[in-house]
């Protein structure tokens, strides 16, 4: 029984959230991101949708409140789903190690423009843009006008 019982807090323990002050976990800590990318891509490639990289960190207040946007808001919601395969890439530095440290160098450093930063690829993986989000914050957040139309911009023109 106890060794039942030290297995079930065991396995509390390895799913809580990485900042639980912050809330739930946004991003995976434990992903890989070349291997995220790539589905994503094969995702777009047979649906004609663009992938939308978000780079961030489970301790990063503004990468929640665009993730919360991205949920909560429907045109944007509906914008994402329509026209682009989502990657959360964490790139968090924990312990002193750099997590998706090679995505971020393929990528051409997004994250030299700070957090959250977001990454458009064609369905082929070419990098079309990157798009630090200040210039989409209105006041005390994301303005979703502006955020609609980064993605507007952005989107895979029908075949």
């Amino acid at each position: 029984m106890r060794l039942l019982l030290c297995f079930l807090l065991l396995g509390t323990l390895l799913q809580a959230a990485e900042y639980p002050q912050a809330g739930p976990d946004i991003y995976d800590p434990k992903a890989d991101g070349f291997a995220q990318i790539e589905t994503a891509l094969q995702q777009a490639k047979a649906k004609n949708k663009r992938v939308l990289l978000k780079f961030g960190a489970n301790w990063c207040s503004w990468c929640r409140a665009l993730n919360g946007l991205m949920h909560d808001h429907a045109g944007v919601k509906a914008d994402l789903a329509r026209d682009y395969v989502v990657v959360l890439v964490d790139v968090n530095t924990r312990n002193g190690v750099k997590r998706n440290e090679a995505v971020n160098t393929k990528y051409g450093n997004p994250l030299q423009h700070g957090l959250p930063v977001l990454v458009v690829l064609d369905a082929d993986g070419r990098l079309l843009v990157t798009q630090e989000t200040g210039v989409l914050e209105s006041g005390q957040g994301h303005d979703p006008v502006k955020v609609l139309a980064f993605l507007a911009t952005w989107a895979a023109q029908a075949p």
